[in-house]
């Protein structure tokens, strides 16, 4: 899985002409407001656990 991630739209202006930066592997830059950005993955969030919040025992 070698392939970079493709962004739709450009997260500052909601344009779609974006281009890939030549700055750095995963960087994208957009023409319509000149912005550069790049798309990272953080992680895998943990399964919610359902926990009784209300103090009360379950019946």
């Amino acid at each position: 899985m070698s392939e970079r991630a493709a962004p739709f739209y450009c997260p500052y202006c909601g344009d779609e002409d974006l281009r890939p930066n030549e700055q750095g592997h995963g960087a994208w830059e957009c023409a319509a407001c000149g912005r550069a950005f790049q798309l990272k993955f953080l992680g895998l969030l943990a399964p919610a656990t359902s926990v009784d919040t209300s103090g009360g025992e379950e019946i």
